[in-house]
């Protein structure tokens, strides 16, 4: 249901609009004057104003100077008996959003009401998600070397395109499936001087290389068959801002070379046009193949390669992350926590050593994932390991094995067998290199030493 408030010393006319509306289900609000409009809107903060040029007291214009002065985004329908260009452009000037000529139909009143109504719920969602992506579109958690050392390459990129906001290098982004590649893209744009414009993203992996081309550079009426007009493409949706183009690596040979087009000139046709377009686009991609290998083989421009890698991020695999596996954890348990209405769980010392202890081939992505499962369906407030419902880790083949020296040493609580399971999956992954263990435990190797002896191992 809209709230509408009318404002028009036309009693029958504003008494049949509101009888008209609200049968339609909307809740209307009738003013005769300048002066009771401007204080049923104060009083009542309508959704959509309708207002008539002519008031006995004054005119339309000073009672949308009154409605903007405390709000710039409610719709405001002007109506007037004189429908001049002059009076329109002044009109919109003012803060008007749309204007009719009386004579006035109540059905064409409805229906431009409504498509009012609509725009403003689009601009709302819009405007609401846009913020939200501003706040969390550069948030990256880990204090781990190789984290901070990531942090540390963006902020010089950053910083580098602040010094010349006519610098549009693009940027590679590399790293396994689920590491994060989008935040990391993310990051560049709304730590950059580009966080006010657009930032849209697309996967190559997702469309044909026909319709992958139609959505990037748009077509013009009647390209194909399925052309009844023009439509815009994302380069010219993105402009000014970023293009985050994931997956790059299944993007089509041909499509490529237009591609490296608009990386160095920023032009570009729309399908079925002879006419160039310009964009002033930082295109970032990302993928988790090796695209220098698939240049040796043809399957990848290299000259697009080598214009993509001249600034190059590596996300490194959560496994690499020594620690982060379990911020990124008690950062999920309380987002989701919040979500479904679960506060107060937490993580437990059993639960954060298994999760230390996982592999997390599915990296970022799948931790979110499990912690997102244990915060749904766990049964008490604290989550335990068997909440997390973790695969067991299979040794990598060819790894030396460790050795048993005292029996009966998996015995014993919970958290222990969980200690004893990480100890062993650290000197796996480190090749029995009792230093490098230690190092990815982030412990000492008298420490380490002393907790192989305790649960009876040695390299």
């Amino acid at each position: 249901m809209t709230h509408i408030l009318i404002v028009d010393d036309e009693a029958v006319f504003a008494r049949n609009a509101a009888l008209y509306l609200g049968r339609a289900g909307h809740e209307v609000t009738v003013a005769g004057t300048a002066a009771a409009g401007r204080t049923l809107f104060d009083q009542k903060s309508p959704d959509i104003v309708v207002l008539d040029y002519r008031l006995p007291d004054a005119t339309g214009l000073d009672v949308i100077e009154h409605i903007r002065a405390s709000d710039k985004t409610v719709p405001i329908l002007l109506i007037t008996g004189h429908g001049s260009i002059e009076l329109a452009v002044e009109a919109m000037k003012s803060g008007a959003n749309d204007l009719l000529t009386k004579p006035v139909s109540l059905s064409e009143l409805r229906s431009r009401l409504e498509l009012l109504a609509q725009r403003q719920r689009e601009s709302s969602r819009l405007n609401y998600f846009e913020s939200r992506e501003r706040q969390a579109g550069h948030e990256i958690l880990g204090q781990a070397p190789e984290m901070l050392a990531l942090q540390q390459r963006i902020e010089r990129i950053v910083a580098l395109e602040s010094s010349n906001v006519e610098m549009l290098l693009p940027i590679l982004i590399t790293g396994e499936t689920g590491a994060g590649k989008e935040l990391v893209a993310r990051a560049c744009h709304y730590r950059s001087e580009r966080r006010q414009r657009p930032f849209i993203e697309i996967s190559c992996a997702a469309l044909p290389g026909e319709l992958l081309e139609s959505e990037l550079f748009g077509h013009e009426r009647g390209a194909f068959d399925d052309a009844p007009q023009r439509k815009l493409g994302l380069l010219e949706a993105a402009d000014g801002g970023t293009l985050f183009l994931d997956e790059i690596g299944d993007m089509d040979l041909a499509l490529q070379a237009k591609l490296l087009k608009v990386i160095e000139d920023g032009r570009f046709r729309r399908v079925g046009s002879v006419q160039e377009q310009q964009a002033q686009v930082r295109i970032v991609a990302a993928t988790n193949q090796d695209l220098e290998a698939r240049s040796a083989q043809g399957q990848f421009r290299a000259d697009l390669y080598f214009r993509l890698r001249v600034l190059q991020l590596q996300v490194p695999p959560l496994r690499q992350r020594a620690g982060d596996a379990v911020l990124l954890a008690r950062h999920f348990c309380q987002l989701f926590a919040q979500r479904y209405r679960r506060e107060g769980m937490s993580l437990s010392p059993a639960a954060e050593a298994a999760i230390t202890h996982h592999a997390w081939p599915g990296n970022v992505r799948e931790l979110r994932n499990v912690v997102e499962q244990a915060v749904m369906l766990g049964s008490g407030p604290m989550i335990q390991p068997e909440d997390l419902m973790l695969a067991p880790v299979e040794p990598e083949p060819g790894l030396p094995a460790l050795t048993e020296v005292a029996d009966g040493a998996d015995g014993g609580s919970t958290l222990d067998r969980v200690e004893r399971e990480l100890l062993i999956k650290a000197l796996r992954d480190a090749r029995n290199n009792v230093s490098r263990a230690a190092r990815q435990l982030g412990i000492s190797r008298d420490t380490l030493r002393y907790r192989l002896e305790k649960h009876g191992l040695r390299a």
